[in-house]
């Protein structure tokens, strides 16, 4: 028995039985033609099943090896599961598969690529369309110069039991065109593909020039907790809702989307994944309780997955593997929201304001926030400018992911707060000094006497003050505010702490390097490492 079998039968023990399936000698069903098995040097596993036990199982690739397995028991009541792990291969191919009993019976794989396969994960803004995106007839007709990505989505489904099979598929693994890329033959604009992904996936694909696979794993309107694993909601106090019932409609529970949309893949190796979601934690759709908790069901979440993918695969998938995920966008015309998407972005990075950070290590992310689009006729919480997201995403995988650090793929983040008491202003020193300083609003200060502690001053009953920026140089922003603390000193400083806090692509602080925005800010002066008095 191969390595993958002995982890996919330790696995399969909470699964459900799967009685319908036909117990033909087949591959797993997210195995086919164009795929993308993940190269080296990782170990991509395959698996299937045959009818009978114990007999063996004959792997060939064309041009690189064979290799054999056993067929054992596995979750399924009328058949076997054979499985095993191929070579570290680094060539991208293409390949032929085949994998062949010993009375003759052979099923066969063609046009396989080895590349890096990234799942795309999350709610509406991940399933959003490339045909719904502000330049997707573009797209489509550059599709045929990267024929080298493969694509796959996975349909809608739920369950109270982990699976290790989906119960259908919405797109099997293809090659880009007009007619995969955007669904033309549904008058659906929602099902395949995901833009966000797509664009990532093609700017990867630029830089690293071998293939890329992208599996769309998304479903809107979803919160995060129904992306995680028992394991995970039981970290943040949260718990799965009944195993023995059936889940039709939308998914309003914890776990059920894990199981059926995002399980299945544990045994299949991959490089990494990316996430758009929080909507649906956050005010007003979300409850309190949801939004509040996001700082960890977010990074149990991802800590999850980390652990079931790297386990499912037999330590072939990173056990840390990078994870992406896009800060939220803007929403409503209204700047004078200040609670629900401000507090999910702060919570997005468990409340350090960056990523990759001490609780969330090998992550990154895209911000989004100076990408309002008011008049999108898919409403405002759906912008069509993806491209830009596609791109942020990209660059921070490069650089997280990938370790290409030559070029900056973050927005400055503050380093240090200098007070001076006496003429009302603080200035602000960033991790960069390419500053590009492109409005003069965005600051408020929160005072002493009105809010002597950190949960105080982010109460939503809190009084914040504006406070803009009288000066800046190439590395820091000078923020006044006249008398407003009167005889007090200022507690607190935020900045872009809004659903919607500026116009597209004209927030305050930039870098000149790559465009880049700096993200939303909450900190409390209490540490006189980063915060100085004068």
């Amino acid at each position: 028995m191969s390595v993958i079998c002995k982890g996919f039968l330790l696995l399969v023990l909470f699964t459900t039985k799967l009685e319908a399936l036909d117990s033909k000698f087949a591959f797993a069903s997210y195995y086919g033609d164009h795929m993308v098995l993940q190269r080296g040097p990782q170990r991509a596993n395959v698996w299937g099943y045959a009818s009978d036990i114990n007999v063996t199982v004959t792997v060939s690739i064309e041009g690189v090896g064979q290799y054999q397995t056993s067929v054992v028991e596995g979750p399924f009541l009328d058949r076997g599961v054979w499985s095993i792990k191929l070579p570290a291969v680094f060539q991208g191919g293409p390949y032929v598969l085949t994998a062949e009993l010993v009375d003759g019976s052979s099923i066969t794989i063609k046009d396989i690529l080895f590349g890096d396969v990234w799942v795309c994960s999350g709610q509406s803004k991940m399933e959003f369309t490339l045909r719904n995106e502000f330049n997707a007839s573009l797209e489509f007709a550059e599709a045929i110069n990267y024929q080298n990505i493969r694509i796959f989505t996975v349909n809608h489904s739920e369950s109270g039991y982990q699976q290790f099979e989906f119960s259908s598929v919405e797109e099997r693994w293809s090659l880009p065109n007009n007619k995969t890329l955007a669904n033309t033959g549904s008058p659906s604009q929602w099902f395949y593909f995901s833009a966000v992904c797509w664009l990532y996936g093609k700017h990867l694909y630029e830089k690293l020039g071998y293939p890329i696979g992208l599996i769309e794993s998304a479903w809107g309107g979803t919160m995060v907790e129904s992306w995680s694993d028992d394991e995970s909601l039981a970290k943040c106090g949260l718990k799965p809702p009944p195993r023995n019932r059936t889940y039709v409609g939308f998914p309003k529970y914890p776990a059920l989307l894990w199981n059926s949309m995002v399980h299945p893949f544990v045994n299949y190796t991959i490089y990494g994944a990316i996430w758009y979601q929080g909507e649906a934690n956050a005010a007003p759709t979300g409850t309190p309780a949801m939004m509040n908790r996001y700082n960890c069901t977010f990074p149990a979440m991802i800590d999850g997955w980390r652990r079931q993918f790297n386990e499912g695969s037999n330590g072939e998938t990173n056990a840390i593997f990078p994870f992406g995920f896009v800060q939220l966008a803007p929403w409503r015309n209204n700047a004078t929201i200040t609670v629900g998407f401000p507090d999910i972005r702060w919570h997005q990075t468990a409340d350090y304001g960056y990523v990759p950070n001490e609780r969330m290590k090998n992550v990154f992310m895209a911000v989004a926030l100076d990408l309002p689009d008011y008049t999108s006729p898919f409403t405002g919480i759906h912008p069509r400018d993806k491209e830009d997201v596609g791109k942020r995403l990209s660059l921070a995988g490069l650089g997280v992911a990938y370790n290409h650090i030559d070029n900056r793929y973050t927005g400055p983040f503050p380093t240090k707060f200098e007070i001076f008491v006496a003429q009302n202003t603080t200035q602000i020193t960033y991790d960069d000094q390419h500053l590009d300083i492109r409005s003069k609003d965005g600051f408020e200060v929160c005072c002493l006497d009105e809010s002597p502690s950190r949960i105080k001053c982010a109460d939503d009953n809190a009084k914040w003050y504006p406070a803009p920026i009288n000066a800046s140089d190439n590395s820091s922003v000078t923020i006044g505010y006249g008398g407003v603390c009167g005889v007090a000193l200022v507690s607190s400083i935020r900045y872009a702490w809004r659903e919607s806090p500026c116009p597209f692509k004209a927030c305050a602080v930039y870098t000149k390097l790559n465009d880049l925005p700096g993200p939303p800010f909450i900190e409390v002066m209490l540490d006189p490492s980063v915060f100085v008095y004068h």
